[in-house]
């Protein structure tokens, strides 16, 4: 498949595949926390069974396939550029056991007799030689994706419709947020097998245009709000989901509830990179960080769509400061 791929700043190429960075400048370095276990592709690979369509016993697609489709688009597409090794994060096990222990007490099990699958996944195939800088921060060029089997009719046969969602973006290497933006995003991409998930994934892949996703960023950067606008900010945030289902559906969608908007206010003083200037003001860019920040927290299959709800978010924002229409944000 051809595509127009044209990389940003780049450093020397170095081999095609390399183990990542085991952490930079100290704490946690995953790219999402919430009840999230990291684990290597091996273990999904050799280790997780796979679950099956009820009605024929057939496996739906493993997310160890779609890790490895994803990864061999991004070796295709991006040739000579620096690619690691997928990270990897999964939740809720759904643990079982062979037939033959069937009535062994749990503590008496050996490991051979235990079965385990995780059923939602997410992964991410940083691009270290493909980069830019806003506001300080290094940003890189990362693939991705999000298996959540829970979405899935597993009562079916082979052949029915699976789910997959698959983004491309940026990280930023200050704080490992991913920046995703609406065109760097398949939310909802329904499949019956895999030749159809690795054109979905060349598909979102060719159509991304990495170069207008960071001028958007760079835009943010430009424009602050005072300690005041801040607070007028956050407090409409709070009040945004309680609001009657007729006045909010005329706002621009806010995807995220108190917790997340608690830590948007904590690291609005505290955060060492994105707390706010010595006046109090804060620029967007910082705000749209604290808002990723914040959806580290998400369990995984909400984590996408709240992450493009932030950048749709800190623009709109930007456009009421630019003398747009005014936000009810702001008000």
């Amino acid at each position: 498949m051809e595509t127009t791929h044209a990389p940003l700043r780049t450093h020397t190429p170095a081999l095609q595949v390399i183990n990542p960075e085991p952490s930079r400048k100290g704490g946690s370095k995953a790219f999402i926390e919430a009840n999230t276990t990291a684990v290597s592709f091996e273990e999904l690979r050799e280790g997780h069974i796979i679950p099956v369509f009820a009605k024929d016993n057939e496996p739906l697609v493993s997310q160890a396939d779609f890790v490895l489709a994803a990864k061999e688009a991004v070796s295709d597409l991006f040739r000579g550029e620096t690619i690691l090794e997928p990270q990897l994060r999964v939740s809720h096990p759904i643990k079982g056991r062979v037939p033959e222990a069937r009535d062994k007490p749990a503590a008496q099990l050996q490991e051979w007799e235990r079965t385990l699958y995780y059923e939602r996944m997410m992964f991410c195939l940083e691009i270290p030689s493909i980069m830019d800088e806003i506001d300080g921060n290094t940003l890189t060029l990362t693939v991705g994706g999000v298996k959540a089997y829970n979405l899935d009719n597993l009562y079916n046969r082979k052949g029915a419709v699976e789910h997959f969602k698959v983004f491309v973006g940026f990280k930023n290497l200050v704080c490992t947020n991913l920046c995703v933006r609406t065109d760097g995003l398949l939310a909802d991409l329904r499949v019956t097998d895999l030749n159809q998930l690795r054109e979905g994934i060349y598909d979102l892949l060719g159509n991304y245009d990495q170069h207008r996703h960071l001028r958007q960023m760079q835009e943010l950067s430009r424009y602050s709000l005072t300690e005041k606008q801040f607070a007028t900010l956050l407090g409409r945030c709070r009040m945004y989901n309680h609001l009657p289902a007729g006045e909010r559906k005329n706002l621009p969608a806010l995807l995220y509830g108190d917790s997340q908007l608690n830590s948007v206010c904590s690291d609005y003083y505290r955060d060492q990179s994105f707390c706010r200037q010595g006046d109090g003001t804060i620029n967007l860019w910082r705000l749209y960080n604290l808002f990723t920040g914040a959806n580290k927290s998400t369990y995984i299959d909400q984590f996408l769509d709240r992450s493009v709800n932030a950048l749709d978010f800190a623009s709109q924002v930007q456009q009421a400061l630019d003398g747009g229409r005014a936000s009810w944000f702001l008000n």
